[in-house]
């Protein structure tokens, strides 16, 4: 959805005694500094922003808070995601992970996909209310509304905006079932609620954890809690009554997708309880592809060739490889006695067909620099070549 059908220009004074429509000024913010709203280097000059701050505990960064119109965002019949609603409290996300998909999306904000995404943060401050609002009408079906889709509503600024509470009890008491995928370990913050809210409506609550290797988790995530941490979230939603399902993608080629690799994920995610995991490798989306291409020269320059190759199609790796890595799935997934994610998380490695056996020579992950033939045709894509 593009910006201009996001904003609201924000009242110029308090909203009149009795008026239950209208949105005040939003409350300072101890320690944040206003940053000049137009023409200033860090601000955002376009309609509808109430201010942009900085503050020395997100060093760095920018946060521009706006009046959203609306929360409710319709996803396209013609998407193949599973559900039609989505709720989006941020733009622009802290987490920098290199492969993000969502990082297209900041160029319709005038903003770049690389950096910009990842330190020009849009926060909508009224998101809950207008949620609220929109749930209450009469023509608002209790469909399934996802949060997660496309930036984490749990990345840092949440424990400054704090806006999920709200959000979470309109969807309660509302009568909408929701789901929430995110890698923030602040979700923490709102097992209460979750409990509550599932007392109400179906919930559901994965986390995105692709790897256990921390120093790996740093270079490609740098703004994420690290693996570890997300292990022991998903060990405390399962302690307090909640399924946990695993999203663990992206896979990266020759980086994540070894033996090795796959077994320490898939025993830790065991012995974590997560209640099923849906793993698939990596996406290049436009935008996306740039930025990771970018760090991928500057790291590990060796594999450029190798990704170029492997992605020289398009956003998704050629078929050879996604067959091969669905092999190593379902071998480990069975081997630690985990479950796919189901139809909610289709396996986007390729589903459950038959494939090479664990240990084979098949793929890039025993070593192999050999591309796919190259007559091979491209696969279609899952329900996660939309997230990052």
């Amino acid at each position: 959805m593009r910006w201009e059908a996001q904003l609201v220009r924000p009242p110029a004074g308090p909203p009149e005694a009795g008026d239950a429509d209208a949105v005040g000024a939003p409350l300072p913010l101890a320690g944040f500094g206003d940053v000049p709203a137009a023409g200033a280097a860090g601000a955002l000059p376009l309609p509808g922003i109430v201010r942009s701050v900085r503050t020395p505990e997100f060093a760095g960064m920018t946060f521009h808070e706006v009046l959203a119109k609306s929360a409710l965002n319709r996803v396209p019949e013609a998407s193949n995601m599973p559900f039609r609603w989505t709720v989006n409290p941020y733009r622009g996300c802290s987490h920098a992970c290199v492969y993000c998909f969502a990082r297209k999306t900041h160029t319709y904000l005038d903003l770049d996909a690389g950096a910009d995404f990842d330190s020009q943060v849009v926060v909508k401050l009224n998101v809950a209310e207008v949620l609220r609002a929109e749930l209450r009408k009469p023509s608002w079906g209790r469909q399934h509304v996802a949060l997660g889709t496309n930036t984490d509503p749990y990345q840092r600024a949440e424990g400054r905006y704090r806006l999920m509470p709200g959000i979470l009890a309109a969807l309660a008491d509302s009568g909408t079932p929701f789901s929430i995928l995110t890698k923030g370990t602040l979700l923490a913050r709102d097992v209460d609620r979750l409990v509550a809210a599932a007392a109400e409506v179906p919930v559901s609550v994965a986390l995105s954890i692709a790897m256990t290797n921390a120093e790996l988790s740093a270079a490609v995530e740098p703004g994420t809690p690290s693996p570890e941490a997300r292990f022991r979230l998903v060990e405390r939603l399962a302690g307090r009554g909640i399924d946990c399902a695993v999203l663990a993608m992206p896979i990266l080629p020759w980086l994540s997708d070894s033996d090795e690799a796959l077994d320490a994920l898939f025993a830790r995610l065991a012995r974590a309880g997560a209640s099923s995991v849906t793993a698939g490798p990596l996406h290049l989306r436009p935008g996306a592809r740039e930025w990771f291409m970018s760090w991928l020269a500057a790291t590990q320059p060796e594999l450029v060739e190798r990704y170029r190759r492997l992605y020289r199609r398009g956003a998704v790796a050629d078929p050879e490889y996604r067959t091969w890595l669905a092999g190593k799935v379902r071998h480990f997934r069975a081997l630690h006695g985990l479950r796919s994610g189901g139809a909610a998380f289709r396996d986007a490695a390729g589903g459950d067909g038959p494939g090479p056996r664990a240990g084979s020579g098949a793929g890039p992950g025993a070593g192999s620099a050999a591309g796919p033939p190259p007559g091979a045709a491209p696969g279609q894509p899952a329900l996660f070549d939309l997230l990052g």
